[in-house]
Protein backbone atom coordinates (compact mmCIF):
# COMPACT_ATOMS: atom_id res chain seq x y z
CA UNK A 1 0.00 0.00 0.00
CA UNK A 2 1.05 3.73 -0.57
CA UNK A 3 1.95 6.24 2.33
CA UNK A 4 -0.31 8.95 2.68
CA UNK A 5 1.80 12.64 1.77
CA UNK A 6 1.19 13.53 5.48
CA UNK A 7 3.03 10.41 7.03
CA UNK A 8 -0.17 9.08 8.02
CA UNK A 9 -2.12 5.78 7.17
CA UNK A 10 -4.55 5.93 4.02
CA UNK A 11 -8.02 6.62 5.53
CA UNK A 12 -11.42 4.45 4.76
CA UNK A 13 -12.64 6.27 1.63
CA UNK A 14 -9.01 6.10 0.15
CA UNK A 15 -8.64 2.32 1.19
CA UNK A 16 -12.47 2.02 -0.51
CA UNK A 17 -10.65 3.45 -3.61
CA UNK A 18 -7.71 1.50 -4.10
CA UNK A 19 -10.04 -1.59 -3.76
CA UNK A 20 -12.30 -0.48 -6.58
CA UNK A 21 -9.35 0.74 -8.94
CA UNK A 22 -7.55 -2.40 -8.18
CA UNK A 23 -9.86 -4.26 -11.11
CA UNK A 24 -7.28 -3.06 -13.55
CA UNK A 25 -4.88 -5.09 -12.39
CA UNK A 26 -6.60 -8.24 -13.79
CA UNK A 27 -8.20 -6.50 -16.49
CA UNK A 28 -7.04 -7.49 -20.29
CA UNK A 29 -7.15 -4.06 -21.53
CA UNK A 30 -5.91 -2.11 -18.43
CA UNK A 31 -1.92 -2.67 -18.90
CA UNK A 32 0.64 -2.46 -22.05
CA UNK A 33 2.34 -6.03 -22.76
CA UNK A 34 5.88 -6.52 -21.36
CA UNK A 35 8.45 -8.82 -22.11
CA UNK A 36 8.95 -12.76 -21.32
CA UNK A 37 11.24 -11.49 -19.06
CA UNK A 38 8.80 -9.72 -16.89
CA UNK A 39 5.58 -12.18 -16.79
CA UNK A 40 6.80 -14.67 -14.50
CA UNK A 41 6.84 -11.68 -11.85
CA UNK A 42 3.62 -9.95 -12.76
CA UNK A 43 1.74 -13.43 -12.64
CA UNK A 44 2.41 -14.10 -8.71
CA UNK A 45 2.12 -10.41 -8.27
CA UNK A 46 -1.59 -10.44 -10.26
CA UNK A 47 -2.09 -13.68 -7.78
CA UNK A 48 -1.65 -11.69 -4.20
CA UNK A 49 -3.47 -8.53 -4.89
CA UNK A 50 -6.50 -10.86 -6.04
CA UNK A 51 -6.62 -13.02 -2.76
CA UNK A 52 -5.72 -9.13 -0.96
CA UNK A 53 -8.68 -8.24 -2.55
CA UNK A 54 -11.41 -11.23 -1.77
CA UNK A 55 -10.13 -10.90 1.68
CA UNK A 56 -10.96 -7.16 2.22
CA UNK A 57 -14.44 -7.57 0.72
CA UNK A 58 -14.97 -10.01 3.40
CA UNK A 59 -13.40 -7.55 6.10
CA UNK A 60 -15.62 -4.92 4.76
CA UNK A 61 -19.20 -7.14 4.50
CA UNK A 62 -19.11 -8.79 7.82
CA UNK A 63 -18.21 -5.23 9.30
CA UNK A 64 -21.55 -3.90 7.93
CA UNK A 65 -23.83 -6.64 8.49
CA UNK A 66 -22.15 -6.48 12.55
CA UNK A 67 -23.17 -2.84 12.17
CA UNK A 68 -26.93 -3.63 10.82
CA UNK A 69 -27.71 -6.42 12.87
CA UNK A 70 -28.36 -8.90 9.98
CA UNK A 71 -27.42 -11.63 11.60
CA UNK A 72 -29.10 -11.23 15.00
CA UNK A 73 -31.33 -14.09 14.44
CA UNK A 74 -28.91 -16.45 13.49
CA UNK A 75 -27.08 -15.51 16.83
CA UNK A 76 -29.81 -15.12 19.56
CA UNK A 77 -27.23 -14.39 22.43
CA UNK A 78 -25.72 -11.31 20.45
CA UNK A 79 -29.03 -10.10 19.60
CA UNK A 80 -30.94 -6.75 21.89
CA UNK A 81 -33.96 -8.27 21.85
CA UNK A 82 -35.28 -11.95 23.56
CA UNK A 83 -37.39 -14.36 21.91
CA UNK A 84 -40.49 -15.67 24.04
CA UNK A 85 -40.78 -19.04 25.07
CA UNK A 86 -43.17 -21.42 23.41
CA UNK A 87 -44.02 -22.16 26.64
CA UNK A 88 -44.75 -18.74 28.61
CA UNK A 89 -48.41 -18.45 26.70
CA UNK A 90 -49.61 -21.86 28.08
CA UNK A 91 -51.24 -22.16 24.89
CA UNK A 92 -49.15 -25.66 24.20
CA UNK A 93 -51.26 -28.88 23.65
CA UNK A 94 -48.58 -30.87 21.79
CA UNK A 95 -45.10 -31.08 21.68
CA UNK A 96 -42.99 -28.75 20.55
CA UNK A 97 -39.83 -26.69 20.74
CA UNK A 98 -39.65 -26.39 24.61
CA UNK A 99 -41.78 -27.36 27.20
CA UNK A 100 -43.85 -27.63 29.40
CA UNK A 101 -46.65 -29.02 27.08
CA UNK A 102 -50.41 -28.41 28.51
CA UNK A 103 -52.71 -31.77 28.39
CA UNK A 104 -55.97 -31.65 27.96
CA UNK A 105 -58.34 -32.02 30.26
CA UNK A 106 -60.03 -35.31 30.90
CA UNK A 107 -63.36 -35.89 32.21
CA UNK A 108 -64.54 -39.51 33.16
CA UNK A 109 -68.41 -39.23 34.29
CA UNK A 110 -70.84 -41.87 35.80
CA UNK A 111 -73.40 -42.39 34.28
CA UNK A 112 -72.23 -42.19 30.70
CA UNK A 113 -73.28 -39.95 28.47
CA UNK A 114 -76.54 -41.61 26.46
CA UNK A 115 -76.78 -44.39 29.11
CA UNK A 116 -80.49 -46.09 29.25
CA UNK A 117 -81.41 -47.98 32.49
CA UNK A 118 -79.39 -46.25 35.24
CA UNK A 119 -80.31 -47.99 38.18
CA UNK A 120 -81.13 -44.67 40.43
CA UNK A 121 -79.20 -45.55 43.71
CA UNK A 122 -76.38 -46.19 41.37
CA UNK A 123 -73.14 -43.60 42.38
CA UNK A 124 -73.81 -40.37 40.00
CA UNK A 125 -69.97 -38.39 39.71
CA UNK A 126 -68.17 -36.69 37.41
CA UNK A 127 -63.92 -36.55 37.49
CA UNK A 128 -61.44 -35.10 36.05
CA UNK A 129 -57.78 -35.72 35.04
CA UNK A 130 -55.09 -32.68 34.12
CA UNK A 131 -57.18 -29.89 34.85
CA UNK A 132 -60.11 -29.11 37.55
CA UNK A 133 -64.04 -28.98 37.37
CA UNK A 134 -65.07 -25.17 37.87
CA UNK A 135 -69.44 -25.81 37.64
CA UNK A 136 -71.65 -28.74 37.61
CA UNK A 137 -75.26 -28.93 37.80
CA UNK A 138 -77.48 -32.15 37.60
CA UNK A 139 -81.32 -31.47 36.50
CA UNK A 140 -84.23 -33.76 35.18
CA UNK A 141 -86.51 -33.42 32.61
CA UNK A 142 -89.20 -32.78 35.34
CA UNK A 143 -87.31 -29.59 36.44
CA UNK A 144 -86.04 -30.93 39.54
CA UNK A 145 -82.39 -30.20 40.20
CA UNK A 146 -80.11 -33.34 42.25
CA UNK A 147 -77.43 -31.43 44.99
CA UNK A 148 -74.35 -32.35 45.00
CA UNK A 149 -70.23 -31.87 46.47
CA UNK A 150 -67.41 -30.71 44.45
CA UNK A 151 -64.37 -31.73 46.37
CA UNK A 152 -62.13 -28.83 47.27
CA UNK A 153 -59.60 -30.41 44.89
CA UNK A 154 -61.55 -29.54 41.93
CA UNK A 155 -61.16 -33.14 40.86
CA UNK A 156 -64.40 -34.74 42.01
CA UNK A 157 -68.03 -33.99 41.86
CA UNK A 158 -70.25 -36.61 43.72
CA UNK A 159 -74.75 -36.67 43.65
CA UNK A 160 -75.88 -36.38 47.75
CA UNK A 161 -79.56 -36.90 46.61
CA UNK A 162 -81.21 -40.14 45.19
CA UNK A 163 -82.30 -40.17 41.44
CA UNK A 164 -86.07 -40.77 40.89
CA UNK A 165 -87.07 -43.83 38.08
CA UNK A 166 -88.24 -43.40 34.75
CA UNK A 167 -86.69 -40.16 34.20
CA UNK A 168 -83.99 -38.36 32.04
CA UNK A 169 -81.19 -36.04 33.47
CA UNK A 170 -78.64 -33.68 32.21
CA UNK A 171 -75.24 -32.81 32.94
CA UNK A 172 -73.77 -29.44 32.46
CA UNK A 173 -70.42 -28.78 33.42
CA UNK A 174 -67.05 -26.35 32.80
CA UNK A 175 -63.73 -27.92 33.11
CA UNK A 176 -60.58 -25.67 33.11
CA UNK A 177 -57.29 -27.36 32.03
CA UNK A 178 -53.98 -26.49 33.56
CA UNK A 179 -53.45 -23.45 31.64
CA UNK A 180 -56.68 -21.97 32.39
CA UNK A 181 -58.55 -22.70 29.39
CA UNK A 182 -62.39 -23.62 30.45
CA UNK A 183 -64.56 -25.86 28.13
CA UNK A 184 -68.52 -26.40 28.85
CA UNK A 185 -69.93 -29.55 28.24
CA UNK A 186 -73.41 -31.29 28.55
CA UNK A 187 -74.32 -35.10 28.61
CA UNK A 188 -77.68 -37.28 29.03
CA UNK A 189 -78.67 -40.33 30.63
CA UNK A 190 -81.49 -41.91 32.15
CA UNK A 191 -82.71 -44.00 34.71
CA UNK A 192 -84.44 -47.78 35.02
CA UNK A 193 -87.57 -47.10 33.39
CA UNK A 194 -91.27 -48.20 34.99
CA UNK A 195 -91.72 -51.65 33.87
CA UNK A 196 -88.43 -52.57 35.91
CA UNK A 197 -89.20 -51.17 38.61
CA UNK A 198 -90.30 -53.53 41.89
CA UNK A 199 -92.15 -52.81 45.15
CA UNK A 200 -93.39 -55.01 47.70
CA UNK A 201 -96.00 -55.33 50.55
CA UNK A 202 -95.58 -55.90 54.21
CA UNK A 203 -97.28 -57.72 56.54
CA UNK A 204 -97.35 -56.84 59.79
CA UNK A 205 -98.33 -53.50 59.04
CA UNK A 206 -96.66 -50.59 60.78
CA UNK A 207 -98.33 -50.07 64.09
CA UNK A 208 -100.27 -53.20 64.85
CA UNK A 209 -99.98 -55.08 67.57
CA UNK A 210 -100.21 -58.95 66.47
CA UNK A 211 -99.98 -62.50 68.44
CA UNK A 212 -97.00 -64.18 69.35
CA UNK A 213 -97.08 -66.74 66.39
CA UNK A 214 -97.50 -64.01 63.42
CA UNK A 215 -94.63 -64.73 60.76
CA UNK A 216 -93.32 -61.82 59.00
CA UNK A 217 -94.55 -61.82 55.83
CA UNK A 218 -92.65 -59.84 52.55
CA UNK A 219 -94.79 -60.02 49.06
CA UNK A 220 -92.80 -58.62 46.18
CA UNK A 221 -94.30 -56.87 43.21
CA UNK A 222 -91.96 -59.04 40.76
CA UNK A 223 -90.11 -62.10 40.93
CA UNK A 224 -86.94 -62.40 43.07
CA UNK A 225 -83.85 -64.00 41.51
CA UNK A 226 -81.42 -62.52 43.58
CA UNK A 227 -82.15 -63.55 47.03
CA UNK A 228 -79.49 -63.40 48.52
CA UNK A 229 -78.94 -59.34 47.79
CA UNK A 230 -82.70 -58.87 48.81
CA UNK A 231 -82.40 -60.70 52.32
CA UNK A 232 -78.77 -58.54 52.71
CA UNK A 233 -81.44 -55.20 52.77
CA UNK A 234 -83.78 -56.87 55.26
CA UNK A 235 -83.25 -56.13 58.31
CA UNK A 236 -85.08 -57.47 61.69
CA UNK A 237 -84.37 -56.62 65.24
CA UNK A 238 -86.37 -57.04 68.09
CA UNK A 239 -86.56 -55.75 71.68
CA UNK A 240 -86.48 -59.37 72.97
CA UNK A 241 -83.10 -60.08 70.75
CA UNK A 242 -84.23 -62.68 69.01
CA UNK A 243 -82.69 -64.14 65.86
CA UNK A 244 -85.02 -65.35 62.66
CA UNK A 245 -84.43 -66.76 59.86
CA UNK A 246 -86.25 -66.04 56.07
CA UNK A 247 -88.10 -68.76 54.22
CA UNK A 248 -89.04 -68.27 50.55
CA UNK A 249 -92.01 -70.31 49.97
CA UNK A 250 -91.88 -68.38 46.13
CA UNK A 251 -90.18 -66.07 44.24
CA UNK A 252 -92.43 -63.78 44.97
CA UNK A 253 -92.80 -64.47 48.75
CA UNK A 254 -90.69 -64.49 51.91
CA UNK A 255 -91.38 -64.82 55.82
CA UNK A 256 -89.23 -64.51 58.78
CA UNK A 257 -89.53 -65.85 61.64
CA UNK A 258 -88.09 -66.82 64.91
CA UNK A 259 -86.93 -70.51 66.09
CA UNK A 260 -89.72 -69.83 68.38
CA UNK A 261 -92.96 -67.67 69.27
CA UNK A 262 -91.89 -64.28 69.73
CA UNK A 263 -91.21 -63.21 73.14
CA UNK A 264 -94.76 -61.75 74.63
CA UNK A 265 -95.28 -57.87 74.53
CA UNK A 266 -91.88 -57.24 72.46
CA UNK A 267 -91.24 -55.01 69.17
CA UNK A 268 -90.44 -56.22 66.01
CA UNK A 269 -88.53 -53.48 63.96
CA UNK A 270 -88.04 -54.61 60.20
CA UNK A 271 -85.49 -51.77 58.24
CA UNK A 272 -86.10 -52.01 54.84
CA UNK A 273 -83.68 -50.93 52.21
CA UNK A 274 -84.77 -51.76 48.81
CA UNK A 275 -84.23 -48.92 46.70
CA UNK A 276 -81.95 -49.72 44.11
CA UNK A 277 -81.51 -53.36 45.11
CA UNK A 278 -81.27 -55.95 42.11
CA UNK A 279 -84.04 -58.56 41.93
CA UNK A 280 -82.61 -59.77 39.34
CA UNK A 281 -83.83 -60.03 35.42
CA UNK A 282 -83.44 -56.23 35.13
CA UNK A 283 -86.41 -55.61 38.25
CA UNK A 284 -84.67 -52.71 40.44
CA UNK A 285 -86.29 -52.22 44.00
CA UNK A 286 -88.06 -48.83 44.41
CA UNK A 287 -88.27 -48.13 48.26
CA UNK A 288 -86.91 -47.85 51.79
CA UNK A 289 -88.90 -47.77 54.75
CA UNK A 290 -88.79 -48.92 58.37
CA UNK A 291 -92.08 -50.49 59.83
CA UNK A 292 -92.40 -51.52 63.41
CA UNK A 293 -94.90 -53.94 65.23
CA UNK A 294 -95.75 -55.10 68.55
CA UNK A 295 -95.89 -58.42 69.98
CA UNK A 296 -99.07 -58.78 72.70
CA UNK A 297 -99.74 -61.43 75.18
CA UNK A 298 -98.79 -65.07 74.41
CA UNK A 299 -102.78 -66.77 73.62
CA UNK A 300 -102.26 -70.47 72.39
CA UNK A 301 -105.32 -72.53 72.10
CA UNK A 302 -105.44 -76.32 71.81
CA UNK A 303 -107.62 -78.04 70.10
CA UNK A 304 -108.00 -82.32 70.61
CA UNK A 305 -110.16 -83.77 67.99
CA UNK A 306 -110.32 -86.68 69.96
CA UNK A 307 -110.96 -85.13 73.58
CA UNK A 308 -113.73 -83.03 71.74
CA UNK A 309 -112.28 -79.72 74.12
CA UNK A 310 -110.56 -76.47 73.51
CA UNK A 311 -108.24 -75.02 75.92
CA UNK A 312 -107.14 -71.40 75.98
CA UNK A 313 -103.62 -70.11 78.35
CA UNK A 314 -102.35 -66.75 77.99
CA UNK A 315 -98.31 -66.24 78.95
CA UNK A 316 -98.15 -70.32 80.05
CA UNK A 317 -101.20 -69.75 82.51
CA UNK A 318 -104.59 -71.82 81.35
CA UNK A 319 -107.82 -69.40 80.83
CA UNK A 320 -110.72 -71.30 80.28
CA UNK A 321 -111.43 -74.60 78.44
CA UNK A 322 -114.59 -75.11 76.15
CA UNK A 323 -116.34 -78.42 74.24
CA UNK A 324 -115.23 -78.38 70.66
CA UNK A 325 -116.77 -80.33 67.48
CA UNK A 326 -113.67 -80.52 64.54
CA UNK A 327 -114.07 -82.02 61.07
CA UNK A 328 -115.21 -85.67 60.63
CA UNK A 329 -113.49 -88.73 59.09
CA UNK A 330 -114.48 -86.51 55.53
CA UNK A 331 -113.22 -83.67 56.03
CA UNK A 332 -111.07 -83.74 59.14
CA UNK A 333 -109.44 -80.93 60.57
CA UNK A 334 -105.72 -79.47 59.43
CA UNK A 335 -103.14 -80.66 61.79
CA UNK A 336 -100.58 -79.03 63.19
CA UNK A 337 -100.19 -74.45 64.10
CA UNK A 338 -102.60 -72.79 62.27
CA UNK A 339 -102.30 -68.86 63.30
CA UNK A 340 -105.34 -66.84 63.15
CA UNK A 341 -106.00 -64.36 60.57
CA UNK A 342 -108.75 -62.30 60.75
CA UNK A 343 -112.37 -62.18 62.60
CA UNK A 344 -116.00 -61.94 61.50
CA UNK A 345 -119.10 -61.26 63.69
CA UNK A 346 -121.24 -62.96 60.99
CA UNK A 347 -119.70 -64.64 58.47
CA UNK A 348 -121.83 -66.30 55.54
CA UNK A 349 -121.06 -70.04 54.36
CA UNK A 350 -121.51 -71.41 50.57
CA UNK A 351 -121.03 -75.35 50.19
CA UNK A 352 -119.99 -74.93 46.87
CA UNK A 353 -117.06 -73.00 47.52
CA UNK A 354 -115.69 -76.66 49.11
CA UNK A 355 -116.90 -78.75 46.19
CA UNK A 356 -120.56 -79.58 47.43
CA UNK A 357 -122.93 -79.82 45.47
CA UNK A 358 -126.67 -80.41 46.31
CA UNK A 359 -127.81 -84.36 47.02
CA UNK A 360 -124.42 -84.64 48.55
CA UNK A 361 -124.71 -85.80 52.10
CA UNK A 362 -122.59 -83.25 53.28
CA UNK A 363 -124.18 -80.14 51.19
CA UNK A 364 -125.24 -77.89 53.69
CA UNK A 365 -126.51 -75.03 51.07
CA UNK A 366 -125.48 -71.29 52.60
CA UNK A 367 -125.70 -70.24 55.90
CA UNK A 368 -124.40 -67.84 58.12
CA UNK A 369 -122.70 -68.42 61.76
CA UNK A 370 -121.62 -66.11 64.46
CA UNK A 371 -118.10 -65.22 66.11
CA UNK A 372 -115.84 -66.45 63.13
CA UNK A 373 -111.90 -66.51 63.56
CA UNK A 374 -110.24 -67.16 60.15
CA UNK A 375 -107.55 -69.75 60.67
CA UNK A 376 -107.07 -70.68 56.81
CA UNK A 377 -107.81 -68.70 53.68
CA UNK A 378 -109.18 -71.92 52.35
CA UNK A 379 -112.07 -71.42 55.11
CA UNK A 380 -111.22 -73.11 58.04
CA UNK A 381 -112.49 -71.02 61.37
CA UNK A 382 -113.25 -70.90 64.74
CA UNK A 383 -117.19 -70.07 64.76
CA UNK A 384 -119.96 -70.92 67.05
CA UNK A 385 -121.88 -73.90 66.30
CA UNK A 386 -124.90 -74.29 64.13
CA UNK A 387 -128.37 -74.74 65.80
CA UNK A 388 -128.23 -78.55 64.48
CA UNK A 389 -125.00 -79.06 65.51
CA UNK A 390 -125.18 -77.99 69.28
CA UNK A 391 -126.17 -81.23 70.86
CA UNK A 392 -122.78 -83.32 69.43
CA UNK A 393 -120.48 -80.52 70.45
CA UNK A 394 -118.11 -82.01 73.12
CA UNK A 395 -119.24 -85.35 71.83
CA UNK A 396 -118.35 -86.27 68.77
CA UNK A 397 -117.04 -84.59 65.15
CA UNK A 398 -119.39 -83.58 62.05
CA UNK A 399 -118.08 -80.64 61.04
CA UNK A 400 -116.58 -79.97 57.63
CA UNK A 401 -112.92 -78.87 58.85
CA UNK A 402 -113.79 -76.10 61.41
CA UNK A 403 -113.60 -76.08 65.06
CA UNK A 404 -117.19 -75.39 66.17
CA UNK A 405 -117.53 -74.06 70.18
CA UNK A 406 -120.63 -73.26 71.74
CA UNK A 407 -121.98 -69.48 71.85
CA UNK A 408 -119.43 -68.48 75.31
CA UNK A 409 -116.49 -70.05 74.10
CA UNK A 410 -117.07 -68.97 70.43
CA UNK A 411 -117.63 -65.24 71.74
CA UNK A 412 -114.66 -65.42 74.21
CA UNK A 413 -111.71 -66.45 71.30
CA UNK A 414 -113.69 -63.55 69.48
CA UNK A 415 -113.60 -61.31 72.25
CA UNK A 416 -109.79 -62.03 73.43
CA UNK A 417 -108.16 -63.54 70.30
CA UNK A 418 -106.71 -62.09 67.63
CA UNK A 419 -104.44 -62.08 64.26
CA UNK A 420 -101.35 -63.79 65.38
CA UNK A 421 -102.30 -65.86 68.21
CA UNK A 422 -102.46 -69.88 67.63
CA UNK A 423 -104.17 -72.82 67.58
CA UNK A 424 -102.34 -76.12 68.00
CA UNK A 425 -104.90 -78.64 66.25
CA UNK A 426 -103.48 -82.56 67.76
CA UNK A 427 -105.54 -85.83 67.31
CA UNK A 428 -106.85 -85.11 63.57
CA UNK A 429 -106.57 -87.34 60.85
CA UNK A 430 -105.60 -84.28 58.50
CA UNK A 431 -103.03 -83.25 57.05
CA UNK A 432 -101.05 -80.36 57.93
CA UNK A 433 -102.63 -77.12 56.12
CA UNK A 434 -100.65 -75.79 52.29
CA UNK A 435 -98.16 -73.68 52.99
CA UNK A 436 -99.54 -70.87 51.29
CA UNK A 437 -103.15 -71.52 53.33
CA UNK A 438 -102.55 -69.30 56.15
CA UNK A 439 -99.20 -69.48 58.40
CA UNK A 440 -97.82 -72.87 58.15
CA UNK A 441 -94.84 -71.68 59.45
CA UNK A 442 -94.57 -73.58 62.25
CA UNK A 443 -94.99 -76.70 61.03
CA UNK A 444 -91.88 -76.86 59.08
CA UNK A 445 -88.76 -78.07 61.33
CA UNK A 446 -86.26 -75.25 62.54
CA UNK A 447 -83.11 -76.25 61.10
CA UNK A 448 -85.37 -76.81 57.53
CA UNK A 449 -86.98 -73.48 57.47
CA UNK A 450 -84.03 -71.46 58.05
CA UNK A 451 -82.30 -72.88 54.72
CA UNK A 452 -82.69 -71.23 51.64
Amino acid sequence: MGHNPDGGHADASERWDAFEHADAFDHPDAAEPVDNGTAEHLDTAQTKRSRFRKMAWIVVVCLVAALSGTFAAVAPHAASAAIESEGSSGERSEAGAVLPVVKPATVVASPASGAKQVNPAAPVTIAVKDGTLDRVSLTSTKGKTIEGGLTPDGLSWTATTPLEFNTSYTFNYTVADSAGRATSKTQSFATVSTQNEADAAMYPLEGSKVGVAQPLQITFSEPVVNKAAVEKAITVTSTSGQAGAFHWFSDTMVRYRPENFWAANSTVTVDLKLFGVDFGNGQIGNFNKTNSFKIGDKKVAIADAVAHTFTVSVNDQQVGEWPDTMGDTRFPSARGYLVLMEKYRVEHMDASTIGLKPGDPAYYGQLDVNYATRLTPSGEFIHQATDSAMPYIGVTNLSHGCIGLGPDGAKWVFDNMTTGDVVQVVNTEGDYANFDDGFGDWNIPWAQYAKR
